[in-house]
């Protein structure tokens, strides 16, 4: 599942919202790989995935977000930001994970820095067991240094997955990261969801 262009929330008197809920079935795959999601200044958004795995069920779920319009001068300006994904296994919670961005004791500008991309990245299941162990292995072995472009993380996810984070400083950038570690989605639906994008 993907989107034609990236997710675009506008300003307005009430929030915007967004709902994904899906049942993946033993042995099914699903891929949820859109484009980032682009807050305009002002605007309020709140999204949530829940995703119920069964069996041998496999999951790889993209969340991205960028800072906005920054030609325009609108950078990290949106009122507000929720984003919640819930990932279970056979009934039992395997990931929790919620990302929140508001003015509060400073600005989301301020805190954001130079980063204009935010993305977390959902992996659990058999079929990604490989990705999993080399994503982690990977990560894991690369040095954190001042001022660095990018801020890569990655944790596992109850034996079953990983939990991929990226901290960028364009969307080119990041998402140019997300593919590099993500090629071998490629290989398991048959067409690269990135091909026609960037």
């Amino acid at each position: 599942m993907t989107t034609q262009a990236s997710t675009k929330v506008y300003r307005s008197l009430k929030p915007a919202a967004q709902h994904i809920v899906a049942d993946v079935e033993p042995g099914a795959l699903l891929a949820v790989v859109p484009d980032p999601i682009v807050c305009f200044a002002g605007a309020d958004f709140l999204q949530s995935q829940v995703y119920d795995l069964r069996g041998d069920a496999s999951l790889l779920a993209v969340d991205s977000l960028t800072s906005g319009r920054h030609q325009s001068g609108e950078r990290w300006a949106f009122s507000r930001y929720e984003s919640r994904i819930a990932v279970n296994l056979e009934g039992r919670p395997i990931l929790r994970d919620a990302c929140v961005l508001e003015d509060g004791l400073d600005t989301v500008y301020t805190r954001m820095g130079r980063f204009d991309m935010l993305a977390t990245v959902v992996m659990a299941g058999p079929l990604f067991r490989d990705a999993t162990t080399h994503i982690l292995d990977a990560v894991g072995g690369t040095p954190v240094l001042p001022r660095q472009d990018q801020i890569v993380s990655a944790s596992p996810i109850s034996g079953v997955g990983v939990l991929l984070r990226v901290a960028s400083v364009s969307v080119e950038h990041g998402t140019h990261t997300l593919r590099r570690h993500l090629g071998f989605l490629s290989q398991l639906l048959g067409d690269d969801p990135w091909s026609r994008k960037w």
